[in-house]
């Protein structure tokens, strides 16, 4: 238990990484605001019935006006904004296609949600934090900026973003004790992910063979990582991301 008393918001939360991210914090004793387009209500609904404090709120997190309502709600209902979990991005609806092929029109809304969303989220969590004397960002990347997948352009370019963005953040907010990491997961068999035909056939039995632990992997497993990051074992870890993968790539 070792978020008991801390206030995390999971955006993308309702399911998929980021349901199994939200279990795995309350189950740490974390209360939990669901921040998703859809879906958000019933998932912290299914988390309350199961015994953990948790609330849903409907958000489209590439909406300054919507994030900062985000905040006020978690504030109002809990107290506090003691982790922010940038998770909601799009990618399982992608299908892999030549950049000649990708029009500016995907490209801005990649952008728009994956990274211009992550710093909105920041952006309005901040100022809470502060006032707290310090808090915890986690921003969910991929291994594909590291590996330069191709295909994907411009998914692998929002993730690299938001890498940057991990870096640069924690050293503008490291004298307010807010300290801002990154998981990157490797293709993982979300409810997105099994839900395209064209993403499991182009890309699951490849990336299982590029892994050093031979097996798909699955929400849970990324977990562990973010609890690490939103606990006190992480107290003097900041700018860093953690590949998450099982293997594929080493740095």
């Amino acid at each position: 238990m070792k978020l008991v008393g801390k206030t995390a918001i999971v955006t993308g939360g309702a399911m998929g990484i980021g349901r199994a991210l939200a279990d795995g914090l309350a189950a740490e004793g974390a209360n939990i605001i669901i921040a998703d387009q859809t879906g958000a209500e019933a998932a912290a609904a299914e988390m309350t019935e199961a015994g953990f404090a948790a609330l849903g709120f409907a958000c489209d997190i590439s909406s300054q006006g919507e994030t900062r309502r985000m905040a006020a709600k978690s504030i109002k209902t809990f107290g506090a904004i003691d982790i922010l979990i940038n998770n909601a991005g799009i990618y399982s609806s992608l299908a892999p296609q030549p950049f000649e092929q990708q029009t500016a029109e995907e490209w801005r809304k990649i952008l728009g949600v994956n990274v211009i969303g992550t710093f909105l989220c920041c952006q309005a969590v901040v100022a809470q934090m502060r006032t707290q004397g310090g808090g915890r960002i986690i921003n969910l990347s991929s291994g594909t900026p590291f590996k330069g997948v191709p295909y994907l352009l411009h998914y692998v370019a929002s993730k690299g973003a938001i890498n940057a963005i991990t870096k640069a953040l924690a050293k503008e907010l490291g004298s307010d004790g807010i300290l801002v990491n990154g998981i990157a997961p490797g293709f993982t068999l979300s409810d997105g992910v099994m839900a395209n035909p064209v993403q499991l056939e182009k890309l699951k039995e490849i990336s299982l063979q590029a892994r050093v632990i031979q097996r798909d992997q699955v929400p849970s497993d990324i977990v562990g990582a973010a609890v690490y990051f939103a606990s006190a074992d992480s107290a003097f870890v900041t700018g860093q991301t953690l590949v998450v993968d099982g293997g594929a790539y080493f740095h």
